[in-house]
Protein backbone atom coordinates (compact mmCIF):
# COMPACT_ATOMS: atom_id res chain seq x y z
CA UNK A 1 0.00 0.00 0.00
CA UNK A 2 1.19 3.55 -0.64
CA UNK A 3 0.01 6.87 1.06
CA UNK A 4 0.09 10.37 -0.43
CA UNK A 5 2.93 12.15 1.16
CA UNK A 6 2.88 15.19 -1.08
CA UNK A 7 0.91 18.18 0.46
CA UNK A 8 -1.89 19.90 -1.61
CA UNK A 9 -1.07 23.40 -3.18
CA UNK A 10 -3.93 25.69 -2.49
CA UNK A 11 -4.63 28.81 -0.57
CA UNK A 12 -7.94 31.12 0.39
CA UNK A 13 -8.21 32.71 -3.10
CA UNK A 14 -8.23 28.96 -4.79
CA UNK A 15 -10.79 28.90 -7.12
CA UNK A 16 -10.55 26.07 -9.18
CA UNK A 17 -9.08 22.54 -7.88
CA UNK A 18 -7.40 20.18 -10.68
CA UNK A 19 -6.95 16.74 -9.28
CA UNK A 20 -4.69 13.71 -10.80
CA UNK A 21 -5.45 10.08 -9.53
CA UNK A 22 -2.03 9.41 -7.95
CA UNK A 23 1.78 10.80 -7.62
CA UNK A 24 3.92 8.52 -10.41
CA UNK A 25 7.15 7.24 -9.32
CA UNK A 26 8.51 10.12 -10.70
CA UNK A 27 6.68 12.86 -8.57
CA UNK A 28 6.96 11.01 -5.31
CA UNK A 29 10.78 11.08 -5.83
CA UNK A 30 10.41 14.91 -6.78
CA UNK A 31 8.32 14.77 -3.98
CA UNK A 32 5.99 17.30 -6.24
CA UNK A 33 3.41 17.04 -8.86
CA UNK A 34 4.02 15.74 -12.58
CA UNK A 35 7.59 15.47 -12.00
CA UNK A 36 8.00 12.83 -14.44
CA UNK A 37 9.82 14.84 -17.42
CA UNK A 38 7.67 13.98 -20.67
CA UNK A 39 4.87 15.15 -18.71
CA UNK A 40 3.14 17.59 -20.50
CA UNK A 41 1.18 19.39 -17.45
CA UNK A 42 3.31 22.34 -16.53
CA UNK A 43 4.05 23.00 -20.15
CA UNK A 44 0.11 22.93 -20.79
CA UNK A 45 -1.11 25.16 -17.76
CA UNK A 46 1.54 27.52 -18.50
CA UNK A 47 0.36 27.82 -21.92
CA UNK A 48 -3.39 28.10 -20.96
CA UNK A 49 -2.38 30.98 -18.21
CA UNK A 50 0.02 32.61 -21.34
CA UNK A 51 3.07 32.58 -18.39
CA UNK A 52 6.11 31.13 -18.89
CA UNK A 53 6.84 27.68 -18.09
CA UNK A 54 7.99 27.12 -14.25
CA UNK A 55 10.69 24.83 -13.46
CA UNK A 56 11.39 24.73 -10.02
CA UNK A 57 8.58 23.27 -7.08
CA UNK A 58 8.69 27.28 -5.98
CA UNK A 59 7.68 28.65 -9.48
CA UNK A 60 5.44 25.68 -10.18
CA UNK A 61 3.69 26.38 -6.54
CA UNK A 62 3.61 30.54 -6.92
CA UNK A 63 2.03 29.73 -10.77
CA UNK A 64 -0.95 27.89 -9.43
CA UNK A 65 -1.39 29.66 -6.41
CA UNK A 66 -0.85 33.20 -8.29
CA UNK A 67 -3.77 31.90 -11.04
CA UNK A 68 -6.44 30.73 -8.45
CA UNK A 69 -5.67 26.79 -9.16
CA UNK A 70 -5.58 24.45 -6.21
CA UNK A 71 -3.80 21.31 -7.20
CA UNK A 72 -3.89 17.65 -5.34
CA UNK A 73 -4.64 13.84 -6.08
CA UNK A 74 -7.95 12.51 -5.46
CA UNK A 75 -6.44 9.63 -4.06
CA UNK A 76 -5.11 9.44 -0.34
CA UNK A 77 -3.92 5.73 -0.38
CA UNK A 78 -3.60 2.92 -3.17
CA UNK A 79 -1.62 0.02 -4.35
CA UNK A 80 -0.79 1.11 -7.84
CA UNK A 81 2.16 -0.75 -9.81
CA UNK A 82 4.75 1.95 -10.92
CA UNK A 83 2.75 4.70 -12.79
CA UNK A 84 0.23 2.59 -14.06
CA UNK A 85 -3.50 4.39 -13.00
CA UNK A 86 -5.14 1.29 -15.08
CA UNK A 87 -3.72 -1.19 -11.91
CA UNK A 88 -4.91 1.26 -8.69
CA UNK A 89 -6.45 -0.87 -6.24
CA UNK A 90 -8.07 -0.82 -2.35
CA UNK A 91 -8.21 3.03 -3.43
CA UNK A 92 -8.98 5.74 -0.42
CA UNK A 93 -9.97 9.11 -1.11
CA UNK A 94 -8.61 12.49 0.34
CA UNK A 95 -10.30 14.71 2.38
CA UNK A 96 -11.34 17.20 0.20
CA UNK A 97 -12.42 19.57 3.00
CA UNK A 98 -9.10 20.46 3.73
CA UNK A 99 -9.36 22.53 0.62
CA UNK A 100 -12.75 23.79 0.30
CA UNK A 101 -13.13 24.41 3.70
CA UNK A 102 -10.45 27.46 3.35
CA UNK A 103 -10.73 28.36 -0.30
CA UNK A 104 -14.11 29.14 -2.74
CA UNK A 105 -13.49 26.07 -4.85
CA UNK A 106 -15.84 27.14 -7.83
CA UNK A 107 -15.28 24.06 -10.20
CA UNK A 108 -13.22 20.75 -9.72
CA UNK A 109 -10.86 19.60 -12.85
CA UNK A 110 -9.72 15.89 -13.20
CA UNK A 111 -6.19 15.74 -15.30
CA UNK A 112 -7.73 12.37 -16.78
CA UNK A 113 -10.25 9.75 -17.20
CA UNK A 114 -9.03 7.72 -14.48
CA UNK A 115 -8.51 10.60 -11.79
CA UNK A 116 -12.64 11.56 -12.46
CA UNK A 117 -13.90 8.11 -11.98
CA UNK A 118 -12.16 7.08 -8.90
CA UNK A 119 -13.39 10.93 -7.65
CA UNK A 120 -16.84 10.10 -8.71
CA UNK A 121 -17.03 6.46 -7.34
CA UNK A 122 -15.12 7.65 -4.38
CA UNK A 123 -16.86 10.81 -2.89
CA UNK A 124 -20.24 10.77 -5.80
CA UNK A 125 -18.95 14.20 -6.20
CA UNK A 126 -18.97 16.16 -9.44
CA UNK A 127 -15.80 16.43 -11.65
CA UNK A 128 -15.08 17.85 -14.84
CA UNK A 129 -12.62 15.59 -16.91
CA UNK A 130 -9.60 17.00 -18.81
CA UNK A 131 -7.65 14.98 -20.64
CA UNK A 132 -4.51 13.20 -19.24
CA UNK A 133 -0.89 15.07 -20.01
CA UNK A 134 0.85 11.83 -19.39
CA UNK A 135 3.46 10.81 -21.89
CA UNK A 136 1.32 7.55 -22.21
CA UNK A 137 -1.33 9.70 -23.81
CA UNK A 138 -0.15 9.93 -26.84
CA UNK A 139 -3.11 10.44 -28.83
CA UNK A 140 -3.41 14.09 -28.12
CA UNK A 141 -0.79 16.99 -29.13
CA UNK A 142 0.39 19.58 -26.90
CA UNK A 143 -2.11 21.79 -28.89
CA UNK A 144 -5.20 19.48 -28.84
CA UNK A 145 -4.14 19.21 -24.34
CA UNK A 146 -3.77 23.04 -24.29
CA UNK A 147 -6.86 23.80 -26.09
CA UNK A 148 -9.21 21.68 -23.97
CA UNK A 149 -7.39 22.74 -20.26
CA UNK A 150 -7.98 26.31 -21.57
CA UNK A 151 -12.21 25.49 -19.93
CA UNK A 152 -10.44 26.48 -16.99
CA UNK A 153 -10.50 30.25 -17.54
CA UNK A 154 -14.18 29.88 -17.11
CA UNK A 155 -13.55 29.51 -13.54
CA UNK A 156 -10.70 31.69 -12.42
Amino acid sequence: MLYHSIDPVFDENSRILLLGSFPSPKSRETGFYYGHPQNRFWKVLSAVLSVPEPHSVEEKREMLLSHGIALWDVLASCEIDGASDASIRNAAANDFSRITSVAPIRKIFATGQTAAKLYRKLTGGSIAALPSTSPANCMKTLGQLTEAYRVILNDL
